[in-house]
């Protein structure tokens, strides 16, 4: 497993880097394919209770699955305690999606999906005010809607952009607010 640690701000410890790289290690116990993780930590400022420590990791592993966890604390060690508790979890309801439905059922020969590096570039303006403040850049193979879906779960976003593996048109799923999820294809011409 390779990891990668930023610090937004601040310096990290040895003590703290050892910490969170023995914590982080543990998780090979429970995915296997486990190929890089990319560890953000920043502090802030917040009224009432004083510095609060930020750990946000991105796991990445065989065949395309990432995995995205953030969590604060006051203290960096129970923030990190915090996050691999919730990357346990994640890579448990994983493990239990895909093995139940007989693993992989469209099949496994295409190339491993991985994410780059999240790259931050000065923030531009537009006329609106609003600015781009980071730019993610991902290699990824073609999937089928229900695999792209669980992706966007594992990620914990609202939305993923995804190759179909039949079409090979873009399409973009998507979490409505009533639970259910939406499907955006490309109108064939």
């Amino acid at each position: 497993m390779n990891i990668q640690i930023k610090c937004r701000n601040g310096k990290l410890s040895e003590d703290e880097r050892t910490y969170l790289q023995a914590k982080l290690q543990k998780l090979d116990r429970y995915l296997d394919e486990i190929g890089a993780v990319h560890v953000d930590l920043a502090r802030s400022q917040q009224r009432g209770t004083g510095e609060v420590h930020i750990v946000q990791a991105t796991l990445s592993a065989d065949r395309g699955v990432m995995i995205r966890a953030e969590e604060r604390d006051l203290e960096f060690r129970a923030a990190v305690d915090a996050l691999h508790d919730t990357l346990q979890r994640q890579i448990t309801r994983y493990k239990d999606r895909h093995y139940r439905r007989g693993r992989l059922r469209r099949g496994a020969g295409a190339e491993s999906f991985a994410s780059g590096d999240g790259a931050e570039y000065p923030a531009e303006s537009n006329e609106a005010g609003a600015r781009v403040v980071k730019t993610k850049q991902f290699v990824y193979k073609p999937m089928h809607s229900d695999e792209a879906i669980e992706q966007m779960e594992l990620l914990g976003h609202t939305f993923f952009i995804f190759t179909d593996a039949v079409t090979n048109q873009v399409n973009v799923v998507y979490r409505r607010n009533d639970g259910n999820y939406g499907l955006i294809e490309q109108e064939r011409t």
